[in-house]
């Protein structure tokens, strides 16, 4: 499993939230509560094997 630390921003609250995203499943497109307010977060990841880069979209998707 590789796993990276990440510091994003609740779209909700705005409160930072220490993350670790799991790049060992490539392309992932999941939702996960606020630690803080509780409200869903987002999250869409893209993994980029050959540059060895990550490439995290967050938001609150109510837009």
């Amino acid at each position: 499993m590789k796993l990276k630390k990440q510091i994003i921003s609740c779209p909700h609250c705005g409160h930072h939230l220490h993350i670790d995203v799991d790049m060992s499943q490539g392309d992932q497109d999941y939702y996960d509560d606020c630690r803080v307010c509780c409200h869903p977060i987002h999250f869409n990841l893209h993994v980029d094997e050959v540059h060895r880069t990550l490439e995290l979209h967050v938001s609150a998707d109510d837009d």
